[in-house]
């Protein structure tokens, strides 16, 4: 199962199944672009090279994967472009797309984090089967949510998804701000974030500041 092409052929499964090439998946955690470049992957005097425990780790966390559904990629069988169990597989659907910039706005969502209103644009995407109604994207716009998400990289958002410790979120404050962060801990009375920019601050709001919470279900470039 832990063979040197298998290990090296699930990492290109999972890039595959967020949408990046090698280089984009090397980026998005954060490692040197050439990390996993097929030619790093033997030596020049053709001793095979693998991947660090510490990069594969890295992957997952900046993938929101699970080492259960990378295994699941090292499973006999075709490698590239497997998917786990329970993953999303490739099918094409419209949904409504907004810039991050303009969701603190009034006017394009209900109180429970829907989108409404005009001013929406659409996209295309790899939809979940079964996704349930509502489900809209977020372009990221600046570089506040560095090294995760970069400037036009796209958000799927799931208003009404159960939300647990560890989920990546989207939130909107009663004042209008919004962010992508990460949930800590909530409680019948606040929710703590945590920053994906080590530059920014973690966020403690009461329930009575938040106007909603939805969970980040899809991340793409």
């Amino acid at each position: 199962m832990f063979s040197h092409d298998r290990i090296w052929g699930a990492i290109d499964a999972l890039a595959e199944r967020h949408q990046l090439s090698p280089s984009g998946l090397a980026r998005r955690a954060g490692l040197d672009p050439t990390s996993f470049n097929k030619s790093k992957r033997h030596s020049a005097d053709g001793r095979e090279r693998w991947p660090s425990t510490e990069s594969i780790a890295k992957v997952l966390d900046a993938t929101g994967s699970t080492i259960t559904q990378f295994m699941e990629f090292l499973r006999p069988g075709p490698v590239s472009g497997a998917l786990p169990e329970g993953a999303f597989p490739p099918q094409t659907g419209s949904i409504p797309l907004l810039g991050f910039a303009q969701a603190g706005a009034g006017g394009f969502f209900d109180d429970g984090g829907f989108p409404a209103g005009q001013g929406w644009d659409v996209v295309e995407f790899p939809a979940a089967p079964g996704a349930k109604a509502g489900v809209y994207a977020l372009e990221i716009q600046g570089d506040s949510m560095l090294p995760l998400y970069r400037d036009g990289d796209v958000l799927i958002v799931e208003p009404g998804a159960q939300i647990r410790r560890g989920d990546r979120v989207v939130v909107k404050t009663a004042e209008g701000e919004v962010m992508a962060k990460v949930l800590v801990r909530q409680t019948a009375r606040s929710i703590e974030l945590l920053s994906l920019n080590p530059e920014h601050p973690n966020r403690t709001f009461e329930l009575s500041e938040v106007e909603w919470i939805a969970r980040i279900i899809w991340a793409s470039q």
